[in-house]
């Protein structure tokens, strides 16, 4: 016998929905690209959404059709996450931060139709728009379009397009599988890989942020999302403070301690979402202004491990509360949060802090298991260290344009991370099987560094390490072999990658030495290398 319930489809456009019939007047305040705050809210937000949604069916794109974002976290892109995905369109962020060359191998392969851009990005755009093949329309993130008429040709102001947009408009009624959102993760080696999100995924992994053993979002909040709007679609935190009615503070580019503090104590920010390394420049500014972060009662930190001084950094001096979360692209982000279970109120408080260091239990929606090399899964006793996979209602099933049988391994998906569970689900990740470096939340693979290291004519071999960092957890360093006869200096050597990647991701130093350690098989053992290496950045 079927159960009599109602059924009614999961979509992004119930969100904003919701958020307009019962939070209307819910402040969002937004620092804009050019400056100074505007002060909006839920309601308006919402019916410039439906607008942006007709607008778009007005230009006479396809269902399904990818839109593309270089944008800040401010209010226009907040209305581009919900008019285009309730439109029925994908909502594809982008990450400025990649090099020109990795932004047009996205953006064709997505087949981006309109894409959104914030002003600061104007020369960006300008400087590959001829080998966009399926570009149809540039939006500027502006009232008007100024001087950017001058490089992009054919642009339009944001405003004048939401002019055109009926402010009746009817979301339209879908399937909940439908495609939504669209996030390209680079990996480790070759082309990024677009994970594609559906509708039904999007408001599950929503539901699942606000439990009260996850980030617990209410509507008694006021959350500023620092991680960017387009890493990993903020982490989910626009969609799940429009299922609850948060108020929001957007910070626009300023992501600077000063900026921060600022908006933190003007607004009473209570949730904080980032990185560590923005949290690092956050702790400097409020310990130099004074500032004692009254409103702001927890952080939620991801993108890389937190270290534990921060976390009692932020306890001790500001009595703020860190929660540790982990996840990736693949998983919507979410997989674990770090809260404590009610048994441990019992232990002395330095064992409860550091219970906090680890990367958290499941929240309800994924399934985390750890195997070992024959595929076998290893027992959660906290020791058994082995390959991290996961599964769930939020987890990719395949890539964009790839196949389930190219993605996953007998239903699960592999991380890439190395990690240990706990009898109580608690994970610990010990390291990337594949030594991929992350360096302030943003990943940099070893291998195309040692691609283009090994190119240049006076090394015989090159590997590609991640040292320990103080500020951005990770930097590569690059470990030389010379060309015997040969005497490069660690600038000349650095050279060889002008042009080729985006300068943040080229290496801060060059060590040489005479051979490279490599096992039977030939494979450099980089594990040695980061024992002899790993702490030349420090000090």
């Amino acid at each position: 016998m079927l159960g009599q319930m109602m059924s009614q489809p999961l979509l992004i456009s119930s969100l904003i929905e919701h958020a307009e019939k019962y939070h209307s007047g819910g402040q969002i305040f937004s620092v804009n690209t050019g400056g100074g705050v505007e002060d909006t809210t839920w309601g308006q937000v919402a019916a410039n959404a439906r607008r942006l949604a007709s607008a778009l069916t007005g230009l006479g794109l396809d269902p399904q059709a990818r839109c593309g974002t270089i944008a800040w976290n401010n209010r226009r892109h907040l209305e581009i996450y919900f008019g285009v995905s309730g439109g029925g369109f994908v909502c594809h962020t982008i990450n400025p931060r990649l090099f020109p060359e990795q932004l047009v191998y996205i953006l064709n392969h997505a087949e981006d139709k309109v894409l959104f851009i914030d002003a600061t990005f104007v020369p960006l755009v300008a400087a590959i728009r001829d080998k966009l093949e399926h570009l149809e329309h540039i939006i500027l993130m502006e009232p008007t379009v100024g001087d950017a008429a001058d490089k992009l040709p054919g642009i339009i102001a944001y405003d004048d397009l939401l002019a055109q947009g009926d402010a009746g408009y009817a979301w339209p009624d879908m399937d909940e599988y439908t495609a939504s959102s669209l996030c390209y993760t680079s990996g480790t080696t070759g082309n990024p890989k677009g994970v594609l999100y559906s509708h039904r995924s999007t408001v599950l992994h929503s539901f699942g942020i606000n439990l009260a053993d996850s980030v617990a979002i209410s509507a008694a909040e006021v959350v500023l999302p620092v991680v960017p709007m387009f890493h990993v679609n903020a982490w989910g935190a626009p969609y799940a403070c429009a299922m609850v009615g948060a108020r929001m503070v957007m910070p626009g580019p300023g992501l600077d301690g000063p900026s921060l503090v600022s908006l933190i104590d003007t607004y009473r920010v209570s949730l904080a979402l980032g990185v560590p390394t923005i949290w690092l420049g956050l702790l400097g500014e409020a310990k130099k202004s004074g500032s004692k972060l009254a409103s702001l009662k927890r952080t939620v930190v991801g993108g890389s491990a937190c270290p534990p001084s921060m976390i009692k950094s932020f306890r001790e001096e500001f009595g703020v509360d860190t929660i540790h979360a982990w996840g990736m692209t693949e998983m919507s982000p979410v997989g674990t949060v770090n809260r404590p279970l009610a048994k441990h109120a019992d232990l002395p408080e330095a064992e409860q802090h550091h219970l906090r260091e680890n990367q958290g239990r499941p929240v309800y929606g994924v399934e985390l298991e750890i195997l070992d090399d024959d595929g076998k899964p290893l027992p959660h006793d906290g020791k058994a260290q082995g390959d991290l996979v996961t599964r769930g209602h939020w987890i990719l099933d395949a890539y964009f344009r790839k196949t389930t049988e190219e993605t996953l391994t007998n239903g699960w998906f592999d991380t890439g991370d190395v990690a240990t569970m706990d009898p109580d689900g608690y994970v610990t990740i010990k390291d990337r099987s594949k030594d991929i470096i992350k360096s302030g939340g943003e990943w940099i693979s070893s291998v195309e560094l040692e691609n283009i290291a090994i190119s240049h004519p006076a090394l015989a071999d090159a590997a590609v390490i991640g040292a320990r960092h103080e500020k951005w957890d990770e930097r590569p360093v690059l470990v030389a072999v010379k060309v015997e006869g040969q005497d490069p200096s660690e600038q000349d050597v650095l050279s060889v990658f002008e042009g080729k990647i985006a300068k943040w991701q080229v290496p801060d130093k060059v060590v040489f030495t005479d051979v490279l350690p490599r096992n039977a098989t030939g494979k450099v053992l980089k594990r040695n290398l980061r024992e002899e290496f790993g702490e030349v950045l420090i000090g």
